[in-house]
């Protein structure tokens, strides 16, 4: 229902949406310890902290490359993230959802919650290669792919496929490592052994393992922001 939530508001002309009705919507949807933050698409404009996390944002602050916010606006959808303390000083996850004006996001709302011990990441998954299945440490997964509604995790030692797809697995991978690349990529950015450019200013990927995955022109733009070149 949240998720429904937000992407209906996020379908919706800034015009018609005013903070208020904004933060009435919130208050009805997700608990207390809750916090909201609104952003312009260079600084935020509003910002509620819960009694359990507060990230200390003040209306003029400018949006942070990493955080929720920003990635939201890079990738103009609806996203959501852990995000690490580097950005704010305290982890947390973000689900931020872009406003669109005349097809350009204009404004964006995040909701913040806290992290607690049962929101910690996984440190391994477990994958199947034929009729076995193998824990794999997330430190040593080179890239995911999505193929046939499965999140297929590639390692230097073996490959396999996970239960969840890629987009449900996404949300479970440390957000400073790993970053998406294409609608069926996920790359470890610590297994990228060279960034070779390709058609149409996007650029392909080879890993350590000399595997080749692309970057598509849809991400292009905030892989080199991420990747600061």
């Amino acid at each position: 229902m949240v998720l429904k939530n937000f992407k209906l508001m996020g379908e919706m002309n800034v015009n018609q949406i005013s903070t208020t009705h904004l933060l009435d919507t919130f208050s009805e949807v997700f608990p207390e310890d809750t916090s909201i933050a609104i952003a312009d698409s260079r600084t935020f404009i509003y910002y509620k902290p819960s009694p359990v996390i507060d990230l200390q944002i003040k209306p003029g602050d400018q949006v942070k490359q990493g955080s929720a916010t920003y990635k939201a606006f890079s990738l103009r959808r609806s996203i959501f993230s852990y995000i690490d303390s580097s950005v704010f000083g305290v982890s947390y996850f973000g689900l931020s959802v872009p406003i669109f004006n005349n097809g350009k996001p204009v404004n964006c709302v995040t909701a913040i919650f806290p992290m607690r011990k049962n929101y910690s990441l996984p440190a391994f998954f477990t994958v199947k290669n034929e009729d076995c299945w193998y824990p794999v440490a997330v430190s040593d997964i080179l890239y995911l792919e999505a193929e046939n509604r499965k999140a297929k995790i590639v390692t230097e030692q073996i490959q396999g496929y996970h239960k969840f797809n890629l987009s449900e697995i996404e949300y479970l991978l440390p957000s400073e490592y790993f970053i998406r690349c294409h609608r069926s990529f996920i790359v470890n950015v610590r297994a990228i052994a060279e960034i070779q450019p390709d058609f149409h200013s996007t650029f392909l990927l080879i890993m350590n393992n000399g595997d080749r995955i692309p970057v598509s022109q849809s991400y292009a733009s905030y892989f080199r922001k991420q990747l600061m070149f």
